[in-house]
C-alpha cells in the first residue's frame, strides 16, 4: 500500500486522487523494454488513497498502443478488471477476447489463467482493477524471464532461475 492514505476524506472524486508516479512495479531492465508500452498507463490507486489495507482498487487508463501489464497469472490474489471505457483486448492462453464498456473479467488465485489487456484501438481505455493484497502471492510471467514474489508489502522480482534483477 502507498503513502497517499488520506483519512480525511470518505468520498471524493476518482479523478481527483493522484496519478501513480511510477510507471510500473517492475525492474528497470523490464521498464527499458517496455517502456513505450507501459509509459502509455497510468493508474490512480483508489484503494491506496482511502487507506484500504485487505483489496485494492486502481482506476487504470491505457492510451491507444498501450499494454495494462506483462501477461501474467497470480498463485495467491484473485484479480477483477471491470471495463469503463473503450475496447481492448483480453489476451489469455485461450486466444484473444475482444471486450467494450460494461463487460468484466475475473482471475481466480492459482488458477493458471495468465492475462493482460492490450489497448490495440486509437481510443483510450479505462477500466479498473480489483485485487487482494494476500501476503506470499507470487505472478508468474510465461512469456517473460520474470517471477515476483509478494515480501513485507513490496514485490520482489527475479529472473525464473532465481537470480534478482
Amino acid at each position: 500500500m502507498s503513502d497517499i492514505a488520506n483519512t480525511k476524506h470518505v468520498a471524493i472524486h476518482a479523478e481527483d486522487i493522484p496519478v501513480r508516479i511510477r510507471a510500473s512495479n517492475y525492474p528497470a531492465e523490464i521498464q527499458k523494454l517496455l517502456s513505450s508500452r507501459i509509459q502509455g498507463r497510468e493508474k490512480r490507486a483508489l484503494g491506496d488513497y482511502f487507506g484500504l489495507s485487505n483489496f485494492g482498487v486502481n482506476l487504470t487508463r491505457l492510451a491507444p498502443n498501450s499494454v495494462s501489464a506483462l501477461y501474467h497469472c497470480h498463485s495467491r490474489q484473485d484479480e477483477l478488471i471491470y471495463i469503463l471505457a473503450g475496447n481492448p483486448t483480453l489476451q489469455t492462453a485461450e486466444g484473444n477476447i475482444p471486450l467494450s464498456a460494461g463487460m468484466c473479467a475475473g482471475f481466480k488465485a492459482a488458477s493458471g489463467v495468465a492475462h493482460c489487456l492490450l489497448n490495440e484501438t486509437d481510443e483510450e481505455v479505462v477500466y479498473l482493477e480489483i485485487g487482494d493484497r494476500t501476503a506470499g502471492d507470487e505472478a508468474s510471467y510465461p512469456n517473460d524471464d520474470l517471477q515476483a514474489r509478494l515480501q513485507d508489502g513490496a514485490w520482489v522480482f527475479s529472473h525464473k532461475d532465481g537470480t534478482p534483477y
